[in-house]
């Protein structure tokens, strides 16, 4: 280690200096340069490549866990320890989530469903349960805000919507893509917050007409919800809070691509055991298949 500081430090400080200060023979100090890097620190070494290409490639989103997972499917099997050790010599840290902010506007006249999903953030299968939710993006236009349907199963986003208007229009759109991409019907459980735009008598009636069941939060209680505020705390960390929105259509534009082209397909996701959502649904299938 002290060898390595002193070529480090080098193009500063005279070698004869730095051996000195470090109590080390200046002729070790270059019998050591010429025997090269050792075996351990050559492979460090093409290790750092590897994971400075993995958190490229994951938008400089993600920390140790998921660059780890990256390198074992590259068949690179190494320590969690020794990949946390080489990001933090490379200065290289996955982002983290900021306190999630509400959305929520329950004061209408609108009934409101029971808590039928109560916590219970877990399926055996797709399509068994969606949960929905609203937030907030801004940009130097104004705000634009994002509705999203997710299924609890594979945590895969199966529809969503932005605009600048935050109305049941919004949340309706974002869940007539899901019903047009996915398999919907009698069975399906959709949980969402008790805001307006969901209890309002339009979305409902789509609900209603597609034989899904309705569940809603307890008043006031963010984590009867916490799947889909878990993703929107994960969309602000990896994106949203990195970027200056210059208009609409530019964080319209940047959220497509982190949901569509990151987030369902290649996202590793820990409660997936480390597999992308879709990833996590196709695996799903072929094991269906193979039964």
């Amino acid at each position: 280690m002290r060898f390595g500081f002193i070529r480090t430090e080098k193009a500063t400080y005279p070698v004869r200096v730095l051996c000195r200060t470090l109590q080390v023979s200046t002729s070790g100090f270059y019998a050591w340069c010429r025997r090269g890097l050792s075996a351990r620190a050559r492979e460090d070494a093409a290790l750092k490549v590897e994971i400075r290409a993995a958190h490229a490639a994951s938008k400089k989103t993600y920390g140790s866990p998921r660059i780890l997972e990256d390198l074992k499917a590259n068949d690179r099997h190494v320590g969690r320890k020794r990949v946390a050790r080489l990001m933090q010599e490379e200065g290289i840290e996955g982002q983290r989530k900021r306190r999630f902010r509400t959305t929520t506007d329950s004061r209408h006249s609108h009934p409101v469903a029971e808590n039928h999903l109560d916590r219970n953030f877990t399926a055996s299968a797709p399509n068994q349960v969606w949960v929905s939710d609203i937030t907030y993006i801004w940009t130097r236009e104004g705000w634009m805000y994002l509705a999203a349907v997710m299924d609890v199963f594979s945590r895969r986003v199966v529809g969503w919507s932005m605009d600048s208007r935050i109305d049941q229009t919004l949340a309706l759109d974002a869940l007539g893509m899901a019903l047009r991409t996915r398999q919907a019907g009698p069975g399906l459980l959709h949980h969402s917050d008790r805001g307006v735009q969901y209890a309002a008598a339009a979305y409902q009636e789509q609900l209603r007409k597609a034989g899904i069941a309705c569940s809603m939060s307890r008043k006031g209680d963010c984590w009867d919800n916490a799947v889909a505020e878990s993703f929107f705390s994960t969309l602000k960390a990896e994106l949203v809070h990195r970027m200056d929105y210059a208009s609409r259509d530019q964080a319209w534009a940047s959220v497509f691509d982190y949901v569509e082209a990151f987030y369902n397909p290649r996202r590793r996701h820990s409660a997936l055991g480390y597999s992308s959502p879709i990833e996590y649904e196709a695996a799903a299938a072929r094991e269906a298949q193979a039964a």
